[in-house]
């Protein structure tokens, strides 16, 4: 892995010079600004039981449909389409290298994407100065669940990208991805059928799945060591198979 830091690097600044990033950027704050003062607003009309940074985490999905997809589409794709990435194969950087160095790069931008939200609450808690509005226990497991669940979703996008030579298909195919991953257990789980018999290991093992209940744990300070190892061996597994991938395209030209 004498390289990879070489990738890494690279693959930052290529980001900071892409427009997609700051088209992501924008999005993403423009959308969890209007969360956020929606909540904020429903809050001091009436009491709600739940704390705002549960209520906030759990809009989660909506961004990171279209963030992830923006941020890793490119990032192999590209690289095929123009020829660059067999090219630097052929130097002593090899196929492992590549793959984790543009992953850590794109997720190092979705932990800084996610952390900028702070802000929200550093006003909140500056201007409001009320603590029915801001509580620390939810927000540090709800930054805890991004941080590990991004793991996940950043590799997602990587395979999605390491599949095809077009952006566009990239992006697509990463989105269509997301939502089997995310919103997919939740609703196969609602099945009546899997209620009965032979089926009920399934709906079992779909409710451990639902990334809802994940995020929701999470706010509630429960860390489940499943939960945890879910999203490490489904992130290790995305990239294992990204860097197979690639392999096999290299190979079949």
């Amino acid at each position: 892995m004498r390289h990879y830091f070489t990738i890494f690097s690279h693959e930052v600044r290529t980001l900071l010079y892409s427009p997609s990033t700051y088209i992501a950027a924008v999005f993403f704050l423009g959308v969890m600004g209007f969360f956020f003062s929606n909540i904020l607003e429903a809050y001091s009309k009436a009491p709600q039981e739940t704390p705002p940074a549960v209520v906030f985490f759990q809009v989660f999905w909506f961004p990171v449909l279209f963030m992830v997809p923006l941020l890793t589409m490119k990032t192999i794709a590209d690289e095929r389409r123009q020829g660059t990435l067999e090219t630097l194969l052929t130097t002593p950087v090899n196929t492992a290298e590549v793959v984790l160095g543009k992953f850590s790069a794109a997720y190092l931008f979705y932990l800084l994407l996610w952390g900028s939200t702070l802000g929200f609450h550093y006003l909140l808690q500056l201007y409001a100065r009320d603590s029915r509005f801001l509580d620390p226990a939810p927000l540090l497991g709800g930054y805890l669940f991004i941080a590990v669940s991004g793991l996940l979703f950043i590799a997602i996008g990587i395979f999605a990208s390491s599949m095809t030579r077009s952006q566009p298909v990239a992006g697509i195919f990463t989105v269509v991805l997301l939502i089997l991953v995310i919103l997919g257990p939740r609703y196969l789980g609602e099945i009546s059928a899997l209620n009965t018999g032979v089926l009920r290991p399934v709906k079992g093992a779909l409710d451990s799945l639902q990334i809802f209940t994940h995020v929701e744990d999470f706010t509630h300070g429960i860390i489940d060591t499943r939960q945890l190892f879910y999203y490490l061996t489904g992130s290790a597994l995305a990239l294992l198979f990204s860097i197979l991938g690639v392999e096999a395209k290299l190979l079949n030209g």
